[in-house]
């Protein structure tokens, strides 16, 4: 056993279908023998692959929420042949919130991981993932978009990594997923990353951009359904064939791709989501916000390539994210 003090509701082991909640005793002012309840669904049929698909990482941040919630209560034991764990709304503190990061304790859970048994709230929470859940998995699918700072392509992704056939099952199970864009991804901050640590014990592991801004839209909604069945019959756990579309190839080969802020002010976007751009082109420009007579600053994309991400909403602070140009392959 772990040490963790999460304690399943359910059984994770059981065939059938099994809806709780994984238990974390937090006492506070008002509730002082209290309880975090993260909501899991469990649905088994047999020996077979073991899937584990988490939406909320971050609390502000929509489809995969949406998405899981339906296929929890839709997916039939009798189509699958081993086991899918959901976890709708990991961070559930911050979900609650509509906020990126835990309102309990600050934690971001996608910079806490591998986590602590006797750490906060969001440290324990990715502790009993890291320790109880990933282990258990042969594939994770975690579900982001851009929440209320950023605004995405909508793209699945899989990350370079040291073990070219772990690489090559990530990016052959992201293939699979079959967003409108699929992306060889770089992360400029991958400490703590539970992508990191889903790698780190050699399973296959695919994430999600889908969109942002705070909210979803239909489209986005469609491309998270889809998606996430599309990875459970590649992996051999729903039965049927792929739905597929056409997806454009995207490569982040190094950290030239992002661009930030040196100036606060309200932002000017010269050029929208999926616009081609060429090195030096202005992605943005910054106004003042406190004066006028003043030219903005202009910020100059650093390399050729697709507009793949932006900042939302219209004003920045210096170095806040303002563009990914990634490269079409």
């Amino acid at each position: 056993m772990s040490g963790s003090p999460i304690s399943p509701t359910i059984p994770l082991d059981v065939q059938g279908v099994q809806h709780g909640f994984l238990k974390l005793p937090h006492s506070r002012d008002d509730s002082a023998w209290g309880s975090v309840m993260i909501p899991i669904t469990v649905i088994a049929n047999g020996a077979g692959p073991t899937a584990l698909l988490t939406g909320a990482n971050h609390g502000d941040e929509y489809e995969g929420p949406i998405a899981l919630q339906e296929l929890a209560l839709t997916l039939n034991p009798d189509e699958i042949r081993g086991r899918v764990i959901i976890l709708p709304m990991m961070n559930l503190p911050a979900f609650v919130k509509g906020v990126r990061c835990s309102p309990i304790d600050g934690g971001n859970l996608n910079r806490a991981f591998p986590g602590r048994p006797d750490g906060t709230v969001t440290e324990k929470i990715a502790h009993y993932i890291a320790t109880d859940l990933v282990p258990q998995a042969d594939v994770v699918l975690d579900f982001h978009s851009g929440g209320r700072t950023l605004d995405f392509l909508p793209f699945a992704a899989a990350h370079i990594l040291e073990d070219k056939e772990q690489e090559a099952a990530c990016m052959a199970a992201m293939q699979a997923f079959n967003a409108p864009y699929s992306v060889r991804m770089l992360e400029i901050d991958n400490v703590g990353m539970f992508d990191t640590e889903v790698e780190s014990q050699g399973k296959v592991f695919v994430t999600t951009e889908l969109g942002g801004a705070g909210t979803s839209t239909a489209f986005t909604v469609s491309v998270a359904r889809k998606g996430v069945r599309n990875l459970l019959k590649h992996a051999g756990i729903l039965s049927g064939h792929l739905d597929r579309a056409e997806t454009i190839q995207l490569d982040m080969p190094d950290d030239s791709c992002f661009v930030f802020a040196e100036r606060a002010g309200m932002i000017e976007y010269c050029c929208d989501l999926g616009e081609k751009v060429e090195k030096g082109t202005t992605i943005a420009r910054v106004w003042p916000a406190d004066r006028t007579g003043v030219e903005p600053t202009s910020i100059p994309a650093r390399r050729s390539g697709v507009l793949a991400a932006r900042h939302v909403p219209g004003l920045v602070k210096m170095g806040d994210f303002v563009g990914l140009v990634a490269m079409e392959v």
